[in-house]
């Protein structure tokens, strides 16, 4: 049996492995960008909200386990502010233990009808429980309810068993009116060291702007693309 390829032979995935789309010409330029990186990223999130890109504040969480292993995930963008991005999940859940282990993580803002990302490096760190217990309480009462109900990231049966478990959470706070935060649920701020904005161009001569933290300030440069 021969192992050449046949070159007439076609595969399902091959149209989307092969496309080349042409990114727009909306340029990235030094002089157009704010001095500040959580600045110009407000403007940038502002504009995908306007203009339509679903889940805006949608990004992909990068970390590294206490054996050393990557996982990646997407996780909601919840506050920025000059003291980082804030995002809330279940701490025992497998990125919570992760950044137990390692702080160290990176954030991906892929805003693709934009032909724009994003990408933040940085340190994760717990913010104060006052912070988790505000935003807890902004929830909706059903988001609460699975929050307590799911031990995020651990085995489950069946979605049967789980749902039980949300019925049974449900029936223990059916007469009360604010279901308290668990003490394992709660906000992760990360602390910017990094921060890329990458424009697509034509001929994949991509436009990368990069700001790194100097001291109390940033500086900026250009990388080829």
């Amino acid at each position: 049996m021969s192992d050449a390829v046949d070159p007439d032979r076609h595969t399902p995935q091959e149209p989307a492995l092969g496309r080349h789309t042409d990114y727009g010409a909306e340029r990235l330029v030094e002089g157009d960008v704010a001095a500040d990186p959580i600045e110009q990223f407000a403007r940038w999130l502002a504009e995908a909200d306007a203009r339509g890109v679903y889940e805006p504040n949608a990004m992909v969480l990068g970390t590294v386990d206490v054996d050393g292993a990557p996982s990646a995930r997407t996780v909601l963008l919840r506050g920025v502010d000059e003291r980082g991005f804030t995002f809330y999940t279940d701490h025992g859940s497998r990125k919570g233990r992760a950044l137990r282990a390692h702080p160290a993580a990176t954030l991906v803002f892929p805003w693709y009808p934009l032909h724009r990302q994003v990408i933040v490096t940085g340190e994760a760190r717990p913010v104060p429980a006052e912070e988790s217990d505000a935003y807890w309480a902004g929830r909706p009462r059903g988001s609460r309810i699975a929050g307590t109900a799911s031990e995020q990231s651990h085995p489950i049966a069946s979605r049967e068993a789980l749902e039980a478990r949300f019925d049974a959470t449900e029936a223990r706070y059916a007469e009360v009116e604010e279901v308290p935060r668990p003490e394992r649920w709660g906000g992760f701020r990360l602390v910017p060291r990094r921060i890329e904005f990458w424009q697509g161009r034509t001929s994949r001569l991509h436009d990368r702007l990069v700001f790194t933290r100097a001291g109390d300030g940033w500086t900026l440069e250009r990388l080829q693309p």
